[in-house]
């Protein structure tokens, strides 16, 4: 990494989104999943200090895709018994009513052939980012995206292997699936209400297929849109906090969710889970920081999970869990 940068708390963030947004300022930004330790800067910055992103129409660095073997990815699968025992107290919480639906994750040791930057450079994926020597995003899933005081979130929900005969059939129908998939998007529809008016559900339940160096998995996914006020660039960091976690990978209700998946998780899920994303000094996009490879130390850590409801099996969310744990090069 060149020049050091310095994490950012919540109100440091707030201030730097809000004086940027406000100033029409070009910025990139890194939101942790606590939103506590965070990363803004003008996308210049970013690049000299290795922290590089790619996203629709926003690339600031100058890498070449070289060709090279292929990716070879070994999993060492997380303890089941742990994972049962966690995947227990969620059920639980559920079963009380302090939830609906809560994503558990878990972190998952990994080997590669690949350092971070080519899996950064040769990875398929809408939106990616990369910090040196720390690690690398590759995550299918926007986070909210602002065109003029158009607003548009775009959650996913519903994870199937694409092999199976009729997955698609299978994943549009299937009851749990079409649960989570539910809950989610009215969360969502809510969220948006707290900063926009005009909300509703665009897109709903539309399947997308996902290349992975193991195969292809459908993703179900639905678009909410709303209307911004018009001044909502001077306050653009208290926007974004609020709509903070992103719902798809926390769960609801969220307050009571989080402070589960706390109890449950047993690990900092830190930049995982957070959201990142570009304004060019008129509109924004964002994504969820999911698809997620961390080096800690010598060792790399997948971090991936998966939505629990009462109508969960744990075997099953074990197995989608691991499903995740891919990288997109092909």
């Amino acid at each position: 990494m060149g020049k050091t940068m310095d994490l950012l708390t919540r109100q440091k963030t707030l201030h730097a989104i809000n004086d940027f947004s406000a100033r029409e300022i070009p910025f990139v930004f890194l939101i942790s999943f606590t939103g506590e330790e965070n990363l803004v800067c003008t996308p210049e910055e970013a690049s000299a200090a290795g922290f590089y992103m790619e996203l629709p129409g926003m690339v600031n660095h100058a890498f070449k895709k070289i060709p090279g073997p292929p990716v070879q990815l070994l999993k060492r699968p997380p303890d089941q018994d742990g994972y049962h025992q966690a995947f227990q107290h969620v059920i639980d919480q559920i079963l009380y009513g302090n939830s609906f639906l809560l994503n558990l994750t878990q972190p998952t040791p990994v080997e590669t052939n690949f350092s971070l930057k080519e899996i950064f450079t040769r990875s398929v994926a809408p939106f990616k980012l990369f910090l040196e020597d720390q690690l690398v995003v590759f995550s299918p899933e926007r986070f909210i995206r602002i065109r003029g005081r158009t607003i548009s979130s775009n959650p996913m929900k519903g994870t199937m292997d694409a092999s199976i005969p009729e997955a698609y059939r299978l994943l549009a129908s299937d009851p749990k699936e079409d649960g989570e998939h539910n809950t989610i998007v009215d969360l969502i529809r809510n969220d948006l209400s707290m900063v926009a008016g005009n909300v509703r559900v665009k897109r709903f339940k539309y399947i997308e297929k996902i290349r992975t160096h193991q195969g292809e998995l459908l993703q179900m996914s639905s678009e909410i849109t709303g209307k911004l006020p018009e001044n909502y660039r001077k306050q653009l960091g208290e926007l974004l906090f609020r709509l903070l976690p992103a719902g798809s990978i926390c769960g609801a209700p969220k307050k009571k969710t989080v402070e589960i998946i706390r109890e449950a998780e047993g690990y900092e899920r830190g930049f995982y889970t957070g959201v990142f994303g570009h304004f060019d000094g008129k509109n924004l996009d964002s994504a969820v920081a999911i698809r997620y490879i961390e080096k800690q130390g010598e060792q790399l850590v997948f971090k991936s999970g998966g939505g629990i409801t009462f109508q969960s099996d744990c075997e099953k969310e074990y197995d989608e869990m691991l499903k995740k744990v891919y990288v997109p090069v092909y």
